[in-house]
């Protein structure tokens, strides 16, 4: 059965996570709905991470087996059609070897989090941002999360529900950008590592919006990654800012057969 890789865009909202559900709408659901439409199935997919309610993304990446031959373009193209009206794109289809896996083929993903620092209610940006009233410092939420950035137990910044094997990751970066969004100030924050554990993105930016709006110091930060423990960490952030921006495999399965 031939194996096609999809490059997803999806607003989280309507939705309670990327995975099915029995009884609550998913985005990976309506993928498979969609598929569903094309040929007979069922049709299991699978995603290089499992987003949570409300948790958007540009750039998810799944896999899909298929009975046809289906030229790429017009995979995407069909799927794109019955997906309609949810806030669900296939903005890339590719065809990829059989033994090639949207998750355990991935060597890297990319979180993107837009923080909002205005008093006025979001209208444009509203659902797509974490919003804050207070303007936050960005230069001790950098040196903070410099404590971050390499291999730890990262106990302190997992869910208490989190079922990785071990709490131990490395993460390569944490890059802290302020810019004028639409709606006002924002700040973007960008992590990268290979795999993250469970609420580890929202743990790390709750927790340095308590660094920049001076209620942590950096070092409050270093302590509580020291202390391997949950009750450490600062509040969680909410899920609508965060998006998981990107996914990287050894070789880009989008670069020669990608609908564009």
């Amino acid at each position: 059965m031939p194996r096609y890789a999809l490059k997803v865009e999806y607003h989280g909202r309507p939705f309670a996570g990327w995975q099915r559900q029995a009884d609550q709408p998913s985005v990976q659901g309506a993928i498979e709905d969609a598929l569903a439409k094309l040929e007979p199935g069922p049709h299991t997919i699978a995603a290089a991470g499992r987003t949570d309610a409300g948790v958007h993304a540009t750039g998810q990446v799944a896999q899909c087996d298929m009975t046809r031959d289906w030229d790429p373009f017009r995979l995407s193209e069909a799927l794109n059609y019955h997906l309609k009206p949810l806030p669900v794109a296939i903005v890339a289809a590719a065809r990829v070897d059989d033994d090639w896996h949207a998750r355990f083929s991935a060597v890297e993903r990319r979180y993107l989090f837009r923080l909002l620092m205005r008093r006025a209610p979001a209208t444009h940006d509203a659902g797509l941002v974490w919003q804050v009233k207070q303007r936050l410092d960005p230069a001790p939420m950098r040196a903070a999360a410099a404590y971050l950035v390499g291999n730890h137990d990262f106990t302190t910044f997992r869910s208490s529900i989190c079922q990785a094997a071990s709490p131990v990751k490395t993460l390569d970066e944490i890059t802290i950008e302020a810019l004028d969004g639409v709606s006002g100030p924002e700040l973007r924050f960008r992590l990268r590592a290979r795999s993250f554990l469970h609420n580890q993105v929202r743990s790390i930016v709750g927790t340095l919006e308590r660094v920049g709006a001076g209620a942590w110091s950096p070092e409050d930060v270093r302590t509580a990654l020291e202390a391997r423990d949950r009750a450490a960490c600062g509040p969680v952030s909410p899920p609508e800012g965060l998006y998981l921006a990107g996914v990287g495999y050894p070789a880009d399965p989008f670069t020669t057969d990608a609908a564009t």
